[in-house]
């Protein structure tokens, strides 16, 4: 079995627990995920699934967007509801609507963030919150934070604001910490805050309405069968190249690819393309090498 399956995954089970329970609905080992949600977190987690996992890379350097729940008045070390509360709760009046606005400006556009000290990071080649878990909670000294990282926040709305809850709408790029901006926000207001709720309700050009719910998967080997997206129609976003029969030769080979193996299509592409068969098969994925005129297949399928 090959394609995608886009799975709306509830609270509790990590992304892990979800590709360990589908590998054993599907019977398939060949499973994973392209971009891990925390356990509280619910919504899109796509699966890869045999062939397919050699196409993780692209489908999680996609944008993505959240419906996020943020509670002002606490922060916590992980920076949601999970964690310890650090410092004392704040006791002043709450910000108005438009005070959170302004705060949120300082979020929206391209900017350096800072992740989550209890994250998948790495601090010296060592998961960030492995170190994190390993700091004694007595200790004054706060965990080691990994590096900041540039990030792209493309919207960033507030929906409603109902006492300490304020609900967010963001779109942004890959890599991005909504508990960092929660926490963040909460530093700029001078409240303290942390993210009470998150929902995934994109991921590039897969959609949450599109996801089939965790518990219905696992109700029968069938329906979850039936959800998956054939290779053929994933990453509808690339740019196609239609190859002759000899370029997908050549492609299968791994070999470059010049005008005369493109039947439909540009070898001048300046980003990955997907590779197509005269049949319509996916046959990979070619990007750019530097040099005009030619593209390199850099994943194949066949």
């Amino acid at each position: 079995m090959d394609g995608l399956l886009v799975i709306d995954k509830p609270a509790g089970p990590t992304s892990h627990d979800v590709v360990a329970r589908m590998r054993r609905v599907l019977g398939e080992r060949r499973i994973g995920h392209t971009g891990t949600l925390d356990p509280s977190a619910t919504g899109l987690l796509a699966l890869v699934i045999g062939r397919a996992t050699r196409l993780a890379r692209f489908l999680s350097a996609g944008d993505k967007s959240y419906d996020a729940v943020v509670r002002l008045g606490v922060a916590t070390d992980s920076y949601d509801a999970a964690g310890a509360v650090i410092g004392d709760a704040y006791s002043g009046p709450l910000p108005s609507r438009d005070a959170i606005e302004a705060a949120l400006d300082a979020f929206r556009g391209t900017f350096l963030q800072q992740p989550p000290a209890f994250s998948a990071k790495k601090i010296g080649g060592k998961r960030s919150h492995f170190l994190a878990r390993a700091t004694p909670p007595a200790l004054p000294a706060q965990p080691a934070l990994p590096a900041p990282v540039r990030v792209t926040v493309h919207r960033l709305d507030v929906i409603a604001v109902a006492g300490d809850l304020v609900t967010l709408r963001v779109d942004c790029s890959a890599g991005f910490y909504v508990r960092s901006l929660a926490h963040d926000l909460g530093a700029h207001l001078g409240t303290g805050a942390h993210l009470a709720s998150l929902r995934r309700t994109r991921s590039g050009d897969l959609k949450l309405a599109d996801a089939l719910p965790l518990a219905a998967a696992e109700a029968g080997a069938d329906v979850a069968r039936r959800a998956v997206i054939p290779l053929e129609r994933m990453l509808p976003g690339l740019e196609e190249v239609v190859l002759t029969d000899t370029g997908a030769r050549h492609a299968a080979h791994g070999k470059a690819l010049g005008s005369a193996d493109v039947a439909r299509g540009t070898v001048d592409a300046a980003a990955p393309c997907r590779l197509v068969d005269a049949r319509g098969h996916l046959v990979g994925i070619a990007e750019p090498v530097g040099r005009p005129g030619l593209l390199h297949p850099s994943v194949i399928l066949v």
